[in-house]
């Protein structure tokens, strides 16, 4: 498994789709039914497969993700070849978190207390598993909007 399984709410969002990656494979509900009964490791290879064909599609049309804690920021724009990363950290007690921190930072990323770092670089691996990373460790897959605020910001 290149990925990881999808969740169970995941894969209830999705039952229309899994359906029909059942059905390309000639499986139908009643098969399947049957199948996840007798032969579980099929059926989990048959889930692991699917899973990974939706983590690929996620993430090859992912631009963006972003990380937050209570004092720092992580942007990640993700191009083709490269990815960029805004790193922003905040040296007093402001929590990020919160809808009062986050605005904070929007109205005042130039204060003193903000320290902003940019830099790119190539993937060391495939582009979609370094972004699974990413979100695996907590990142979400955003619009771009912060991103492209400090990018702009700091040139």
């Amino acid at each position: 498994m290149k990925y990881r399984q999808l969740t169970k709410e995941q894969f209830e969002s999705l039952h229309e789709d899994f359906a029909k990656f059942l059905a390309t494979q000639s499986i139908d509900a009643k098969e399947w039914k049957q199948i996840k009964k007798e032969k579980a490791q099929v059926a989990e290879e048959e889930m692991n497969i699917f899973s990974d064909v939706v983590w690929d599609d996620v993430l090859t049309k992912t631009a963006y993700v972003e990380h937050f804690s209570k004092t720092s920021v992580n942007l990640f724009k993700c191009d083709e070849n490269e990815i960029h990363r805004i790193a922003i950290n905040i040296t007093w007690d402001i929590n990020l978190l919160e809808q009062k921190g986050f605005e904070w930072l929007m109205q005042n990323p130039m204060d003193n207390s903000v320290e902003i770092f940019k830099g790119s670089k190539p993937y060391k691996g495939e582009r979609n598993l370094e972004i699974f990373d990413l979100i695996e460790k907590g990142s979400s897959i955003s619009r771009g909007e912060i991103f492209d605020y400090f990018n702009q910001l700091i040139g």
